[in-house]
């Protein structure tokens, strides 16, 4: 469920019109609900009370410093993959000491910053990482806690480019060479064996991927706890949400209706996987992302033009690819829906943005209320890799951001002014 819903006619976040949003801070716009992302935090987090675990928000699906607030505020440990992100935690309120550093190609400022940082662990995706970390820890006379990342080879049937836990993909250690690299590493004098770290993919809506995961590796685990005195089980992230339909998700009793007895809810994720993880007497830590923030948010745009020719409509509104790129770059869904419930005719249009690009659309012959200039839309769940791929592309500025609370609703990021666009950039010495 989430906190997205038409009250009187007019799309609202909780108790604030969205048209009122985009009437006060222009569009395009990204509204996120406070509410919603407490609730998908908390719902998680009470599944799993039967073991000792820890929820550690992926920064890299929405890295908003309120939206971390938030998260911080519940008690969520942080999953990074960049200084830059520790950063922002950090900036946010949240704790260090409850952050796994993951990534394929940390640096070695990275790695030293976040050894500073006193971070819970790096979770180690080759054996040159591990030595590296072992080198600058050791320099800095401190001790690394790390974590392997192991790949499974377990296929979670979602998206090709989100896919992260089978040989085909850059990440981590195959699973048949992971007890070798332990016991090379337990004899580097800078490392603190820690945990055992998986991750198999993102936008992942059953359960079956993830426990043929944890089936495979519980064996091992076992084997590595006993071994080096492990203290924890990473099983990653990737639980997925509903973008389709997303408006209906908000419905009271939704979770319990037939349709949503497909959808990975929380409380069918644990009852499948607590059983196999409470023999091993590890804590448990969960990577969770799209699953907190995905139905938290929406992006709000225009529409500048209907344009038909002759053979299609297409709604050209004031958001494009560079504010959210899953369309384009995924093929992704979003729900897009009128802030102002219209009892028009519908059409089947395209909804495209002003890039110069044919990739530049958010959907293709999408039946919707007929509406034109200065209506609003809004794409739904839009609250995870969203802003967080904005770019400047085209010299467009990033949009703005707005938290709401109740009937309470603040700017938590203001559009980006223009001129910042070439702030960094100067002319070289024979120009001027």
């Amino acid at each position: 469920m989430h906190d997205f819903h038409y009250v009187g006619g007019k799309l609202c976040c909780e108790g604030v019109a969205l048209e009122a949003l985009a009437g006060k801070f222009g569009t395009p716009l990204y509204v996120y609900s406070e509410h919603t992302l407490t609730d998908h935090f908390q719902k998680l987090d009470r599944a799993l009370a039967g073991v000792d675990h820890l929820l550690c928000f992926a920064v890299k699906s929405n890295s908003n410093l309120a939206v971390l607030r938030t998260l911080a505020g519940l008690g969520s440990g942080f999953d990074i993959v960049s200084a830059g992100e520790l950063r922002r935690v950090i900036q946010a309120g949240g704790d260090p000491g409850q952050c796994v550093f993951a990534g394929v190609g940390k640096t070695e400022a990275e790695i030293e910053f976040a050894l500073r940082q006193g971070i819970y662990c790096f979770n180690a995706e080759s054996e040159p990482e591990l030595d590296r970390i072992n080198r600058i820890a050791s320099r800095l006379k401190l001790l690394a806690p790390v974590a392997v990342r192991l790949n499974p080879d377990v296929a979670a049937h979602t998206h090709k480019k989100i896919t992260t836990g089978t040989y085909e993909n850059k990440f981590g250690i195959a699973l048949e060479k992971v007890e070798a690299v332990y016991a090379r590493a337990a004899k580097l004098k800078g490392l603190r064996l820690r945990g055992l770290q998986m991750h198999i993919g993102s936008q992942i809506t059953r359960v079956a991927p993830f426990e043929q995961a944890v089936r495979k590796v519980f064996p091992l685990a076992l084997r590595l706890k006993e071994r080096h005195g492990l203290e924890f089980l990473s099983i990653g992230g990737g639980l997925g949400i509903v973008y389709q339909p997303a408006l209906a998700s908000a419905a009271p009793g939704w979770w319990r209706s037939a349709q949503a007895r497909k959808v990975l809810t929380p409380a069918a994720y644990a009852a499948r996987l607590l059983p196999l993880l409470q023999p091993l007497g590890l804590r448990i830590l969960v990577e969770p992302g799209r699953f907190i923030s995905g139905n938290a948010g929406v992006l709000l745009t225009r529409v500048e033009y209907l344009k038909r020719t002759g053979k299609k409509n297409f709604l050209v509104v004031d958001a494009a690819m560079n504010d959210l790129i899953r369309p384009a770059f995924y093929e992704a869904y979003h729900e897009i829906a009128p802030l102002s419930r219209t009892h028009a005719p519908r059409i089947k249009a395209d909804v495209v943005g002003p890039i110069c690009e044919s990739g530049d659309f958010f959907c293709h012959d999408r039946s919707l209320p007929k509406v034109g200039e200065g209506d609003y839309l809004a794409l739904m769940s839009a609250g995870a890799y969203a802003f967080a791929m904005a770019s400047n592309y085209n010299a467009r500025p990033l949009p703005a951001e707005v938290l709401v609370q109740g009937r309470k609703a603040a700017l938590v990021r203001a559009r980006q002014p223009i001129d910042q666009l070439w702030a960094g950039e100067t002319l070289a010495p024979w120009q001027k």
